[in-house]
């Protein structure tokens, strides 16, 4: 697969021609979009973190190995980094959308008005909660990001779209008192089925 940065719609800091855990119950190529506002450190994709890191992979070469999958694969999921820092993302996803594909997003809702811009697009959504609304800050980095995801969220939800929601459990901010944080926010949000995940130490930043 060519890397080399063409002037592209997104900028795509990694691709995988086939993941069969990405999206459930579906075959799906993935794209790694380059940047993230946020810095949370237990990130399996730190190299992602940078909006200007890494070789930028040519978009048109990525569009032209996806129409050789037409019928071998069910899908594009949009991944990161946070694919909504992108600002061509939506015509990206409409060049996936004409080629057959259904198109999906992991997200942690940082833009909420790109969110709603994309939601007409989309198929799937993978939705990162990463703590309890008082924890937020301490997992991103930033201050104010949980009122950005859940407004991502309610906007979500709104919209019909299918998705799954998830939270990976990272043992420096999740002691008793912040799992109980987290329960009290999932219950006052309604979110049945969300999905606590493992915290994984492999390919994070070391941290000292």
């Amino acid at each position: 697969m060519p890397r080399f940065d063409s002037n592209p719609h997104i900028r795509v800091g990694g691709f995988a021609p086939v993941s069969f855990t990405d999206r459930p119950d579906q075959i799906v190529a993935t794209v790694f979009c380059q940047g993230c506002p946020w810095d949370c450190g237990y990130c399996h994709n730190p190299d992602l973190i940078p909006r200007d890191g890494g070789i930028a992979y040519d978009w048109q070469a990525i569009l032209r190995f996806l129409e050789t999958r037409r019928g071998l694969l069910d899908g594009v999921v949009f991944s990161g980094g946070e694919p909504l820092l992108q600002r061509g993302l939506p015509c990206a996803m409409r060049e996936v959308r004409a080629l057959g594909y259904h198109v999906g997003l992991h997200t942690g809702g940082a833009y909420p008005a790109r969110m709603a811009e994309v939601l007409p697009l989309l198929d799937w959504v993978g939705f990162d909660i990463k703590a309890g609304a008082q924890d937020y800050a301490r997992v991103t980095g930033v201050p104010g990001s949980a009122i950005r995801a859940h407004e991502s969220l309610r906007l979500l939800r709104e919209s019909g779209v299918a998705f799954e929601t998830r939270t990976t459990l990272d043992p420096q901010v999740f002691d008793d008192a912040a799992m109980t944080r987290l329960r009290a926010d999932l219950t006052r949000l309604g979110l049945d089925g969300h999905r606590l995940q493992a915290y994984r130490n492999i390919g994070i930043r070391p941290t000292g």
